[in-house]
């Protein structure tokens, strides 16, 4: 087994035992006998569980950010491409913080320690609102001034409706699908975004916009 390969299996067999008993009840021994690896093999890689823990954070982060990036090559108009980054960004949180079990707790309880390790989670998707808000200037989408300073306020704010999202806050009674055009119409008025150019409605990604 190649070193990515078994660091991977350690990763994830990390990932599915702070699931099921949590961060403080699992122990460098419970993950190297999880994984067949032994601990010699485990502090190979890594020093303390501390940094099993973040280099779990980081591959749930890597899952995040290659969907964004296959969304963000796409060939749809940058005014939807903008609302499915966004829905994207919170439904593949939301995925995530439920799909861990009693790990969960921890990414609200030790908040800064999945701070320091989305630092460059936060700074990749910042580039890629930069790059659909350049699109959509370039196609006279958006009236924006300052491309970048609007990128970094869309990501802040779609971060900050996580936990809302998560905790199923946002939106009560309301589908995705009907959402869409509500958050749409936020997003567009503080783009510039004359929808009058357009009969369309924002529509879900579908497979044909791809082809």
């Amino acid at each position: 087994m190649s070193v990515s390969k078994t660091r991977k299996l350690l990763v994830d067999t990390a990932r599915q035992l702070f699931a099921k008993n949590g961060l403080e009840n699992t122990t460098m021994f419970d993950i190297a006998e999880a994984s067949g690896k032994g601990r010699r093999t485990l502090y190979t890689y890594f020093k303390s569980k501390e940094d099993v823990y973040y280099a779990v954070i980081e591959s749930e982060l890597e899952r995040l950010s290659d969907k964004l990036d296959e969304l963000s090559t796409r060939k749809i108009k940058p005014y939807d491409k903008i609302i499915e980054l966004i829905y994207t960004h919170l439904s593949m949180i939301k995925e995530t913080v439920v799909r861990n079990g009693n790990l969960r707790a921890e990414f609200f309880r030790n908040i800064w320690r999945v701070e320091k390790v989305r630092k460059n989670f936060d700074e990749d998707e910042i580039e890629l609102f930069k790059k659909v808000y350049r699109e959509g200037k370039e196609e006279g989408e958006f009236d924006i001034d300052n491309v970048e300073l609007v990128a970094e306020i869309t990501h802040y704010c779609v971060k900050g409706l996580e936990v809302p999202y998560i905790y199923g806050r946002l939106g009560r009674g309301l589908t995705e699908e009907s959402s869409k055009p509500i958050v749409a119409k936020v997003v567009y008025g503080a783009l510039g975004k004359n929808r009058k150019k357009t009969d369309e409605s924002p529509r879900p990604v579908k497979d044909d916009d791809i082809r």
